[in-house]
């Protein structure tokens, strides 16, 4: 009896969230934390953890599907994992390996136009990896409804190092202008380059950091951050809603500042010549969202009674 009770608050609370959420991240990161610990307290190995977690894997796809969101890049290896005992890592390699070759195969990946695409220093990985994700990257290839960002022997740190190298390297040699280096040159030379830039991460197993995730695409684009206790095979449809949740509500507080700003300087300006206001205001205009741009217009409205007439 009591397990059905919390079976059906769940869902009700589940479909409550659902109702909550209105326009979802474009570009979901996760970083894929607790593998081992669930493992170590139900008495298992470590790579029982990883086969567990991977069917976690299997449900977020299918969920960021419902939602509508559009890119998903998991956390699947990173370069200090390499430090990880043999013992640990060829199953964990296996694992990777077959994963991939199970995704680019399986119907309702080719079904939902999903494209399978890894970031990271791939090459450092095993052959058996590396073959894996050349097959998963020329089977989806032509697949372009949803992306699958698999971050393997992935340090953020050192990509941004690496692409610093390249540019100073090129500048040096004469091949690149220096007033030429701009934001799309050093995306050019990053890891296998992600398409979009990151709305929200999530981390799952309490540890509330970032571990060098992404931080060009996420930092740089001030993404959203949610952190979760359940350990990733434990990481639930709830917790995910949350997660956007969290991105949708730093979304609006994000837009409310935006807009506050704008009217500020509206007011700022109020003694400029009336057509110099008119145009910073047409500039502002184009930048907010509907209900600002409304707001804005309104405060110019009372500012400059001419541009309501």
């Amino acid at each position: 009896m009591l397990e059905r009770a919390r079976s059906w608050f769940e869902s009700a609370y589940e479909r409550l969230l659902r109702r909550e959420i209105g326009d979802p991240p474009t570009h979901v990161a996760i970083i894929q934390d607790g593998n081992r610990r669930y493992a170590r307290e139900h008495g298992d190995e470590a790579p029982e953890g990883h086969k567990a977690g991977a069917s976690t894997t299997e449900q977020v796809l299918e969920w960021c599907g419902d939602l509508g969101i559009e890119e998903l890049t998991l956390y699947a290896f990173s370069t200090e994992n390499f430090d990880r005992p043999e013992s640990e890592l060829d199953p964990l390699f296996d694992l990777l390996a077959e994963k991939l070759y199970e995704f680019a195969d399986a119907e309702r990946i080719h079904e939902e136009g999903v494209r399978i695409h890894a970031i990271g220093d791939v090459e450092r990985l095993p052959e058996r990896v590396r073959e894996a994700v050349r097959y998963a990257e020329d089977r989806t290839a032509a697949n372009d409804a949803f992306r699958l960002n698999v971050a393997l022997a992935y340090g953020g740190r050192n990509e941004l190092l690496t692409a610093a190298r390249e540019v100073a390297e090129d500048v040096a040699n004469g091949d690149l202008d220096p007033d030429a280096v701009d934001v799309s040159e050093i995306e050019s030379r990053l890891y296998r380059r992600p398409v979009r830039d990151v709305d929200l991460i999530v981390r799952t197993g309490g540890d509330e950091r970032t571990s060098n995730f992404l931080p060009w695409h996420a930092n740089g684009n001030e993404a959203a951050v949610y952190f979760c206790a359940p350990y990733w095979p434990e990481f639930s449809r709830i917790d995910f809603l949350r997660a956007v949740r969290t991105y949708e509500s730093r979304e609006e507080s994000w837009q409310r500042a935006r807009t506050d700003r704008a009217v500020a300087l509206v007011r700022a300006v109020a003694e400029m010549e009336l057509v110099e206001a008119r145009a910073v205001t047409g500039r502002l205009t184009e930048q907010l969202p509907g209900v600002g741009a409304e707001e804005l217009s309104a405060e110019v409205a009372r500012q400059d009674p001419e541009s309501a007439d």
